[in-house]
């Protein structure tokens, strides 16, 4: 056991800057979805966990309700069992007698705050706001420490993939890899101001035009002058599909020749000035091109599997009820 302790330690030390922290709401709830030994699953902590993804499902299948109901099952499904297996795994660190140094858990608590939340007055108000309370963040922060280092320390690293297998799985998925049309794309985005009456932003815009047209770099004026989110990279968006941009953009874009630059572009937001640096048609990428993302996916799924097996060994010996 001392050289298991000897290793949580370690892994435990690293896992503090990186175990998400998560809050969960303090009253008193009712509604059981699960017990795992002696630890109740509710159906509020399932619900907490499943929100952040509802408005997303929300705006996703509006107009397709039996759909979105079956996807917010679907999401608190799997999040009551991601809930089961860790209080599974967080009951074995406890029944193996493991434990982990107060000064960890008070050092992670404290990088928590300062990399979450900036200050402590912002923190409490947002516990507060969350209706959580500081002795049960610290528990949540213990818990994700727990975790990491126990699959660390009991999930077997994935095997080595082979290059049969990866070749196996390129031949037998070969619409992961189909590309569309691309674009080379750069950007100038100006936002409209509500109060622009005047009409300044839309002759900054056209000036800007005129700058283009008289020689100056694209990428220069687009680090000086664009308010869109890759300005200081030139307002280089990289190669995208017509599907990634905007409709109105996009026809725009795709009408381009390598090399073209468009007008100013009236948006209902603001205006923008489109570069197609480079173009090509739509076809699947090279086994070179995806070969290292085909390595992760396997290298994810074989853990995955391992994983399972070390969880559903847990559950042997560990009271598990699902209501």
């Amino acid at each position: 056991m001392a050289v298991v302790m000897k290793k949580i330690y370690a892994i435990v030390a690293a896992a503090t800057l990186f175990a998400p922290a998560v809050c969960v709401r303090a009253e008193l709830v009712t509604g059981i979805e699960a017990v795992v030994h002696d630890s109740v699953i509710t159906y509020q902590e399932v619900e907490f966990y499943t929100q952040p993804v509802v408005d997303d499902l929300r705006r996703k299948y509006a107009d397709q309700p039996d759909v979105y109901q079956q996807e917010v099952a679907k999401a608190a499904h799997e999040n009551l069992q991601q809930l089961m297996d860790n209080q599974l795994i967080i009951h074995e660190f406890d029944r193996a007698g493991y434990k982990i140094p107060d000064s960890i858990i008070d050092e992670a608590v404290q990088e928590k705050i300062r990399s979450r939340f900036g200050d402590r007055a912002t923190f409490a108000k947002t516990l507060q706001a969350q209706g959580t309370t500081f002795e049960q963040f610290k528990k949540n922060v213990r818990n994700q420490i727990i975790i990491s280092a126990m699959q660390h320390n009991f999930v077997a690293e994935a095997s080595i993939i082979s290059p049969h297998k990866i070749q196996a799985y390129y031949d037998a998925h070969p619409d992961e890899f189909q590309l569309g049309d691309q674009v080379k794309l750069r950007m100038i985005v100006l936002n409209k101001p509500v109060d622009d009456d005047a009409g300044q932003t839309k002759r900054m815009a056209n000036e800007i035009l005129a700058k283009l047209k008289d020689g100056a770099a694209f990428d220069q004026m687009a680090q000086v002058y664009s308010q869109g989110s890759q300005a200081s990279q030139g307002g280089d968006l990289g190669w995208v599909e017509k599907k990634i941009l905007r409709p109105e953009l996009a026809t725009v874009a795709f009408s381009m020749k390598a090399g073209e630059q468009s007008g100013v572009l009236d948006m209902p937001d603001g205006y923008y000035i489109l570069l197609v640096e480079d173009s090509k048609p739509a076809h699947i990428q090279s086994l070179k091109d995806v070969r290292a993302s085909i390595e992760k996916t396997l290298a994810s799924e074989d853990r995955a599997r391992l994983e399972k097996q070390w969880i559903d060994k847990l559950k042997d010996k560990t009271f598990v009820r699902t209501y």
